[in-house]
């Protein structure tokens, strides 16, 4: 590991940074969210997950629940389960509806075999020691129960990473500037099976492939703006390449129509 990508995946799970800017509110996280409003195909992802939940009763807790989007939900769909959200960052649970927590994954304030499902989606990769955060899913959940994790695979939103780098490369006069961070590359969907089957003997990968299509450049630059807790790691002065980028991808949709963004992201549902 690179003394560089080293400091990535410190800032990637440090909990003051995480608590106290990246999620002390929803917006970023709703702006990284908003961005799938124009994927083809459009994947129902709360329902999906609902769906691997079917033959579940009882408890299921969210672990790094955000801003209760499974939540609310799974309240919809399945007011006969006894929901629980969980999260390192106090201000983005302030509208998720209750019972929440503050609490860190690889140290869960749950009695072993104490809940019947348990979610994991798109937050392992935050997670110091996410072994550790494995263990604690399996000691949580019954020995029937069901762990849904999900994750993007290592080649998610490429095209985004190239913007980046052109637009931080114009910001210094140089051909193309260095990589942003990258928030997900510790925990992608093609690790992610081996790290979860060290404590479950089933894993199923169910990939979503998708293709994001957007013919006005705002929601490519929301997204791209929502890493602004990480700026300090970007190695580019922040707001002058998001400034770039925005004249970039404004130029592309001139000349093509539409800025396409490739998606790939997975659901992995663990069973023992």
């Amino acid at each position: 590991m690179t003394d560089l990508s080293a400091a990535h995946d410190a800032a990637a799970t440090d909990r003051a940074r995480l608590a106290g800017s990246a999620y002390n509110g929803e917006r970023d996280l709703a702006a990284r969210q908003s961005l799938y409003r124009w994927q083809t195909p459009r994947y129902d992802l709360p329902g999906l997950v609902a769906e691997r939940l079917g033959d579940v009763r009882g408890r299921v807790v969210d672990i790094g629940c955000g801003n209760g989007t499974f939540i609310q939900r799974l309240r919809q769909d399945r007011p006969d389960l006894s929901l629980l959200g969980l999260d390192i960052a106090p201000g983005i649970l302030a509208h998720v509806p209750g019972p929440v927590a503050v609490a860190d994954a690889t140290s869960l304030p749950l009695a072993a075999g104490s809940v019947d499902g348990a979610l994991a989606l798109h937050m392992l990769y935050h997670v110091p020691d996410i072994p550790q955060a494995v263990r604690e899913l399996a000691r949580v959940v019954t020995r029937d129960g069901v762990v849904v994790a999900s994750t993007n695979s290592d080649r998610d939103k490429a095209e985004l990473d190239e913007l980046w780098r052109l637009a931080a490369g114009d910001v210094l006069g140089v051909g193309r500037g260095p990589a942003r961070i990258s928030l997900g590359s510790r925990f992608t969907l093609e690790g992610a099976p081996a790290l979860l089957g060290e404590e479950f003997g089933r894993v199923e990968v169910v990939e979503l492939p998708a293709t994001v299509t957007v013919r006005d450049p705002e929601p490519v630059i929301a997204h791209m703006a929502s890493y602004r807790a990480w700026a300090d790691q970007q190695d580019v002065p922040f707001d002058a390449t998001i400034d770039r980028a925005r004249t970039r991808v404004a130029d592309h949709i001139a000349r093509h129509g539409a800025f396409e963004i490739t998606s790939r992201a997975g659901v992995l549902v663990c069973r023992r």
